[in-house]
């Protein structure tokens, strides 16, 4: 018997007989507009935005919700267990929270406060290498909850081994590689804005914190943080990298690996063949190449190439437990939220995103229980019709 994540919506009833309500939407599709009205146009611009004029993000939206659930009766679902076994490890629930960076801009305890409301409700909390904490301060407000790091895989191999064991000493288990960013995409909303945020120093602590950078500057960051900035942007990402340079990442960090950004049925073999532990199906929310195929549309083909030496997790365009119910009955082992916790920590810091996590796990539970199905593990794809317009 797992954690009975569905019980928030008694909670939230039995708080409304003193009159208290929720201090943000449980239709978690509605964020977005309040974190529009409510927060600084740049940083929305900057976490709303998508490559080009938005057409994967929308076909991203489109996967999803053109495939229909279809619900089973009278059978025991009285007892529901959510935990699924994932890279070796066991969560409470087939949900992380996906590596977002420079968090600062939405509140001012950035990363600590979502890794805090990830540890908080047991799921795993991804720290984006572009984050505007140091990856230590991030780890000891977390004390021993699960959580994974995220690299942005630098030119520099040094800066590159240093992350590794930094990492690795702060107790981050599994390593995220996301190959989909090798540049920074045409995204009209932060161009028309002129706003990069990295250029402001923002999103880089831990480069500037990461000692096999600072011996790559003639002085201290801090006395010439405009040199430390065009460091960063000179080594941020590799466009020469390919599928054999994994064998750096194997040899340095001996814990599971994972590649971010798959969506080809071959790279998801490609992966497997270079002895990576998962892949995640995703298009970066659509922020990396507009036109692209829907990051749900991809799953099936890439859950079936990786086969049983995979494990498949999902992420890009999921906004309800709903979508979580249908990545998961396409294959996914677990899925990532992106975007939903970034407005909820704009919008209300830590009790904003832990709002998220509960909200999207209740209606999961609730999902799963109202289509017959008491676990994760008895979804597949016949669960699901596709619907054509």
């Amino acid at each position: 018997m797992g954690q009975r994540w569905a019980d928030f919506q008694y909670e939230i009833y039995l708080n409304g007989m003193t009159g208290a309500t929720p201090r943000l939407p449980t239709d978690l599709t509605r964020l977005e507009e309040l974190a529009e009205h409510r927060l600084p146009p740049r940083a929305v611009g900057y976490v709303a935005g998508s490559a080009g004029s938005g057409t994967t993000a929308a076909a991203n939206r489109e996967a999803l919700g053109r495939r229909r659930i279809v619900p089973r009766m009278l059978r025991d679902v009285s007892e529901r267990d959510l935990s699924v076994e994932v890279l070796g490890r066991t969560l409470p629930a087939p949900l992380a929270l996906a590596p977002v960076g420079v968090l600062s801009i939405m509140h001012p305890e950035g990363e600590k406060a979502a890794a805090r409301a990830a540890a908080a409700q047991g799921v795993p909390y991804i720290l984006s290498s572009a984050s505007s904490t140091p990856m230590e301060e991030v780890a000891s407000a977390m004390g021993d909850a699960e959580r994974w790091f995220q690299l942005y895989w630098p030119k520099d191999p040094e800066v590159a081994r240093s992350f590794l064991d930094r990492a690795k000493a702060s107790g981050f288990s599994v390593l995220v590689v996301t190959l989909d960013t090798p540049m920074l995409a045409w995204r009209p909303r932060d161009l028309d804005e002129a706003y990069l945020p990295f250029l402001h120093g923002v999103g880089t602590a831990n480069y500037f914190t990461d000692p096999a950078f600072q011996a790559g500057l003639a002085k201290p960051v801090n006395e010439d943080p405009n040199a430390a900035v065009m460091r960063f942007v000179g080594m941020f990402s590799d466009p020469a990298k390919t599928w054999p340079d994994l064998a750096f990442l194997r040899e340095h960090w001996d814990g599971p690996i994972v590649l971010k950004g798959i969506l080809h049925p071959d790279d998801a073999r490609l992966a497997a063949d270079a002895g990576m532990d998962g892949v995640i199906v995703s298009n970066h929310g659509g922020r990396q190449v507009a036109g692209s195929i829907g990051a749900a549309d991809a799953l099936p083909g890439g859950a079936g190439a990786g086969g049983d030496r995979l494990a498949v997790l999902f992420d890009s365009g999921i906004r309800s437990g709903d979508d979580i119910a249908k990545a998961l009955a396409l294959g996914a082992r677990s899925v990532l939220i992106g975007r939903p916790y970034a407005y909820g920590l704009g919008l209300d810091g830590q009790p904003g995103v832990e709002h998220v996590i509960r909200c999207l796990l209740a209606e999961l539970d609730l999902t799963l229980a109202l289509s017959g199905h008491a676990s994760p593990a008895s979804l597949s794809p016949s669960d699901l019709i596709e619907h054509h317009r």
